[in-house]
């Protein structure tokens, strides 16, 4: 028997509050309106959404939804004029419209894990910003967070027994090694560990492999890479299907 056709998710209109200038090079978006009644939160902290440019879509992350002050952020990385996104959010202004799908999403901070483990870049930073707030206040881990200076450091919120490490490289996408290094030296506490990594493809692979090493399961592991250092988002989606593209060997 043919397993059914999962529904359409439902194209979710909304228009732009107010914009936030986090870092020099990340831009939130604050959207609402009437259309946000039909967002159905998963109760994941890494939930994004298919946003639709014109022709295009791009998935992201909600860094925030609150019901009752009828608001949705998005964050979005912006270098100049590439890319489709970035320039839109950096452009972005009161009353503009956005149209997504969504949300998907499905990694949720685990209690009963000993400690946490978060790695990513510039890119993952909303999904990890969201998970560390999910964390119970007596949670205890560590965060590996790679962006291009110290212009770029963000005032997470998070747990006091859960520490953060922020590392330097410009560009950050060229460093493909640089989190799986700071993993291997860093702090790495007894017990069972959760893992959320995401960022550039190249250094999630890194990472894998080290994790690999030190016997994490594949269970307790949320890693996908986001974007590929050199790549336009349309050739890192094609490239998916090939063997560059998978982060598992």
């Amino acid at each position: 028997m043919s397993t059914p056709n999962r529904p359409p998710r439902p194209i979710i209109e909304l228009t732009v509050l107010r914009t936030e200038r986090l870092s020099p090079h990340l831009v939130r978006v604050v959207a609402g309106g009437p259309g946000l009644s039909a967002f159905v939160d998963n109760g994941s902290s890494d939930k994004y959404v298919k946003i639709i440019f014109g022709d295009v879509k791009r998935t992201y992350t909600v860094r925030r939804f609150d019901p009752e002050a009828g608001e949705l952020s998005i964050d979005f990385v912006v270098h100049g004029d590439d890319g489709v996104a970035g320039p839109w959010a950096a452009a972005a202004k009161p009353g503009d419209a956005i149209s997504f799908a969504g949300p998907g999403g499905g990694y949720l901070p685990d209690p009963d894990a000993d400690w946490h483990l978060f790695a990513g870049d510039a890119s993952a930073l909303p999904a990890i910003g969201a998970a560390l707030e999910a964390l119970p206040a007596d949670a205890v881990g560590v965060a590996h967070l790679l962006v291009e200076d110290e212009e770029e450091v963000l005032g997470l919120e998070a747990p006091t027994g859960v520490g953060l490490h922020w590392h330097f490289h410009s560009p950050a996408g060229a460093a493909s090694q640089a989190l799986a290094d700071a993993i291997a030296v860093g702090p790495w506490p007894e017990g069972r560990v959760q893992v959320f990594a995401h960022g550039e493809r190249e250094s999630m692979k890194a990472i894998r492999a080290l994790l690999k090493e030190r016997g994490v399961p594949r269970a307790d592991l949320s890693l996908s890479g986001y974007w590929a250092y050199g790549r336009t988002e349309d050739r890192f989606q094609a490239e998916k299907r090939e063997p560059i593209g998978q982060i598992e060997a």
